[in-house]
């Protein structure tokens, strides 16, 4: 359980009066290393979603905080790229006088580069924070131009920012059996005799996801997410390196790993690469650094470009992680029932804030004894705010919930045996007719992909517009994607599967758990989202002559009636949304006080 000190903060990460001199700084930074200009990657050298703040570096140029982002700097203009989560959000931490606002999805810096870099330019980028993929499409880019692309040895932001938190150094703990649902040691059994089998000597295990999994263990060196970062070397014996700080061992790690780990410090990790000169190595260019490919190929290793082998056995849940997950859904549902019991009553004078709501949920999660972290910094945003996708509340940009408002409310915890990620959309008054339309057809997609019956072998994308249906019939979208995988006390973000327009690969397989999450939103007005997780499972007696598989809801928390147009739904629509409030209401009755168990009966009445 975390100590009682918040787990959400609402100060501002930057202020976009930096931005000028901070721009100014790079650029004098660039000019005495001979550059042109710089690639500023969000991430770090896992490519994780959330970052430490040690790697926070777009957001110390930029002011802007989102989960997803770019910029390049040249020295005469720069652009930050978001994608359509944060068009609202850029503009409002950003100096978009310096930094034009442009598309991550659509054009992306390397979409950008060809048009505004001149001919002849030297574009500096770090190598370890750039994938193989991503390196490629920047050096096509500036080839495009007539430029330069040039791995540093060093990253420029690093060497201008003076106050630079240091990198985390937190132990990393076991994840036991009763919580994984297999040894380590019999992952790293049947994934190296895979390798083997393919002629593989080694595997390059960068994910921070992937290196936590394959060795059962987790830790708390980013915010939200229970990973240790570090690095790994799987090898077709079924030993590992394992490369940590010595700062993140205990002897309670040392027992749990055994003798099939070396243990290493990170400094030997480039060392460890070159001792892999002459073998067959498989390398992920979708996920592992740059970095890792220069180094394997300066020493003439084979290398296999292929998908990470651990990210695909990791999303296909086991059995025991399926029924962890239950437990903490429903855990999970309870705390948040109370919460929207308590939020009935307390919105209804009016003075209530969005962070007032954020604190008091985190407070029912931390009430169950239970609550490692938050999956994600609460989404609490009222009216207009609500609007902006991945509204981040802070001291400055918070308001009152008012009367006759929407209220979203995106929040998630992290539990030991599993990871929670849940909207719900709440009217505090009365809702008008097109905000009751509006969410019904959300409703409406979202129990359509709920309810979906698909073939083995059936993609995300195939069920996507199921979502977006219901919307689409009255001209209407949402510019996220309706679901993305989750991961098992781990990130609340993961691959490889999702549920989107994107033309992702990777079929749905049982185990995987995704969200279902269609959304719409009014700039300036209001945003509705109704999320839940669900888990592919496969269905029996489907008839046919296919395999076929369905989807289980894990979230148990009441949708809110008094947005429903019980006319725009269909009579199975009805029923579906009156078992899920029946199936809530029997399943966490007990685990509420009466309060809430009085608000429960309320709240899921059959329509």
């Amino acid at each position: 359980m975390n100590s009682h000190a918040p787990l959400q903060s609402f100060d501002e990460v930057s202020d976009k009066v930096q931005c000028a001199p901070r721009l100014a700084l790079l650029r004098a930074e660039l000019h005495r290393r001979g550059l042109d200009g710089f690639v500023v990657a969000r991430s770090d050298a896992q490519q994780n979603e959330y970052l430490a703040p040690h790697d926070e570096r777009l957001a110390w140029l930029t002011a802007f905080t989102g989960s997803a982002g770019a910029a390049v700097v040249l020295m005469d203009k720069a652009a930050v790229f978001v994608d359509g989560r944060y068009t609202l959000q850029v503009q409002g931490q950003t100096d978009l006088a310096l930094f034009a606002a442009r598309d991550l999805v659509s054009e992306a810096p390397h979409g950008w580069i060809p048009g505004h870099v001149a001919k002849g330019a030297r574009i500096g980028y770090d190598p370890w924070l750039s994938t193989a993929n991503g390196a490629a499409h920047l050096a096509r880019a500036c080839e495009q131009a007539g430029a330069t692309l040039v791995a540093l040895e060093s990253n420029p932001i690093d060497e201008i920012w003076a106050d630079q938190p240091a990198p985390p150094t937190r132990h990393a703990v076991p994840h036991a059996f009763n919580l994984s649902g297999e040894e380590a040691q019999a992952k790293r059994g049947w994934l190296a005799a895979d390798l083997k089998k393919r002629g593989v000597r080694a595997a390059v295990i960068t994910l921070a996801d992937s290196v936590c999994w394959l060795h059962n263990i987790r830790g708390s060196d980013l915010p939200h997410t229970p990973f240790v970062l570090g690095f790994a070397i799987l090898h077709d014996d079924a030993t590992s390196d394992l490369f940590l700080d010595a700062k993140k061992r205990s002897p309670e790690l040392l027992a749990h790993l055994g003798d099939g780990v070396r243990l290493r410090p990170p400094a030997e990790f480039e060392a460890a690469l070159n001792d892999l000169a002459g073998h067959t190595v498989l390398a992920d260019p979708a996920t592992a650094a740059n970095a890792v490919f220069d180094r394997l190929g300066k020493q003439g290793a084979r290398i296999v470009r292929a998908p990470d082998p651990c990210q695909l056995p990791k999303a296909c849940k086991n059995p025991l992680e399926v029924e962890g997950m239950r437990k903490a859904h429903i855990r999970d549902g309870a705390a948040l029932s109370r919460f929207l019991a308590w939020f009935a009553v307390a919105s209804a004078n009016g003075g209530l804030t969005e962070i007032d709501a954020a604190e008091k949920l985190e407070g029912f999660r931390r009430a169950t004894d239970c609550l490692s972290d938050l999956s994600f910094d609460s989404i609490t945003g009222a009216g207009s705010n609500g609007a902006i996708v991945h509204y981040r509340v802070t001291r400055s940009s918070n308001r009152k919930i008012n009367r006759d408002e929407i209220f979203l409310l995106d929040s998630g915890a992290q539990y030991p045996d599993g990871t929670t990620d849940v909207t719900r959309t709440i009217m505090v008054g009365t809702a008008t007719a097109e905000m009751k339309d509006r969410f019904t057809r959300v409703l409406k997609g979202h129990i359509a992909l709920a309810t979906a019956r698909f073939p083995e072998g059936t993609i995300g994308m195939q069920l996507d517009s199921f979502a977006r249906r219901p919307l689409w019939e009255a001209g209407l979208d949402y510019d996220h994607g309706s679901g993305h995988g989750v991961g098992s006390y781990l990130s609340v973000h993961e691959g490889p599967q999702n549920i989107s327009k994107k033309p992702v690969g990777q079929p749905l397989l049982p185990g995987m758990i995704c969200s279902n999450e269609p959304g719409y939103y009014k700039t300036g007005e209001y945003g509705i989202r109704i999320e839940n997780l669900v888990v592919v499972t496969p269905l029996k007696d489907a008839g046919g002559d296919r395999k076929m598989m369905g989807f289980e809801t894990l979230t148990m928390a009441p949708i809110d009636l008094n947005l429903v147009d019980p006319d725009l739904m269909t009579a199975e629509e009805r029923e579906w949304l009156n078992l899920y409030h029946a199936r809530v209401r029997e399943t966490i009755s007990h685990l509420v006080d009466e309060d809430t168990r009085a608000w429960l009966e309320r709240a899921t009445l059959a329509i």
